[in-house]
C-alpha cells in the first residue's frame, strides 16, 4: 500500500484507481528515462532538442515523434511548402534531426514542422519551441526564429535569494497596469517592480510565463511549455525583468503548470 494511502485512510476506498495510476506513472518514468537517464536528463531535453545554432553558425533543429514516417521543416523561408532542403533525417528511438547552413533561417523566421504519419498528415508547433507568436489575423500560432544580433546579456552575473524569510508577492505580466489591456515585461519593470522591491518584498512569482492559446486560462492552458509568452514581449525583455529583479535582490519564481 502507498504511503499516501496509508496516512490518509480516507482514501482507502479509491486505493485500486491511485495504484493504477502510480503503476501508470512509474512505467512512463522508465519509458521517457530508459536505464541510464533520470527525470531530470529528461527534464534538460530542450538543450538537445529544438531549433539551436551550431558552433559553424549555422541551425540545428530536433524532434521527437516516434509515430511520424516524415518531417519537414516549413515557414516563411520554404512559402510554408515542403522542399527537400528542409527534410528531417531519423535517427534513432524516434528522434528526427535536420542541420541548415546560417542563410537557410533568419531572426524573426516563422516556422512549424509539417509531420506525416501513417494514414495523415498535419502542422505542427515543435514540442520544444522556445518562441511562439500568433497571427493576429488568423489567430495561429507558430515558432518563431529568436535570434536577435545583439541579445540580451544579464548584468547581474549571479544570485542568491534571500529565504528568511522568503516574502513572495505573485503576479500576472499581462494583468499588472490600470489599462483595458494586456501589460508587458518592460511596463511591469519600469512600474510596478519598483513598487515591490519598495514594500519589502524579495521574491516575484510570476504566473502565465508559458505560451497558452487562451489569455482567460490566467496561463494554465499551456501549449509551449519553453516558450515565454509572446503576449507579454520578447524574451530579451522577460531577461532585462529578471535580471532588474536580480539587480534590487528580488528572486523570480515561475508559477509552472504541467
Amino acid at each position: 500500500m502507498l504511503n499516501l494511502i496509508k496516512n490518509d485512510p480516507w482514501l482507502e476506498p479509491f486505493s485500486p484507481v491511485i495504484e493504477h495510476r502510480h503503476q501508470s506513472a512509474l512505467e512512463k518514468e522508465k519509458e521517457l528515462c530508459g536505464k541510464k537517464s533520470t527525470l531530470s536528463d529528461f527534464a534538460d531535453g530542450y538543450l538537445y532538442f529544438g531549433l539551436h545554432r551550431t558552433e559553424k553558425d549555422g541551425w540545428i533543429i530536433r524532434e521527437w515523434a516516434p509515430n511520424a514516417t516524415e518531417i519537414f521543416l516549413i515557414g516563411d523561408f520554404s512559402d510554408w511548402k515542403e522542399r527537400p532542403a528542409y527534410r528531417f533525417k531519423p535517427l534513432s528511438n524516434g528522434v528526427w534531426e535536420i542541420t541548415l547552413d546560417a542563410e537557410q533561417l533568419h531572426h524573426l523566421d516563422l516556422y512549424k514542422l509539417s509531420m506525416h504519419w501513417e494514414g495523415g498528415q498535419g502542422e505542427r508547433v515543435p514540442a520544444w519551441a522556445t518562441r511562439v507568436v500568433q497571427d493576429e489575423t488568423t489567430k495561429i500560432f507558430s515558432a518563431q526564429v529568436w535570434s536577435p544580433e545583439k541579445p540580451y546579456i544579464f548584468k547581474k552575473k549571479k544570485f542568491t535569494p534571500h529565504t528568511s524569510p522568503l516574502l513572495i508577492y505573485e503576479c500576472h505580466i499581462g494583468m499588472a497596469q490600470e489599462d483595458e489591456r494586456i501589460g508587458s515585461y518592460d511596463e511591469f519593470r519600469e512600474k510596478v517592480l519598483p513598487r515591490i522591491i519598495a514594500d519589502g518584498y524579495n521574491a516575484i512569482q510570476i504566473m502565465a510565463i508559458q505560451e497558452h492559446p487562451y489569455y482567460g486560462s490566467f496561463g494554465y492552458h499551456v501549449s509551449s511549455f519553453f516558450a515565454p509568452s509572446s503576449r507579454f514581449g520578447t524574451p530579451d525583455e522577460l531577461k532585462h525583468l529578471i535580471d532588474e529583479a536580480h539587480r534590487n535582490g528580488i528572486a523570480v519564481i515561475m508559477d509552472i503548470v504541467h
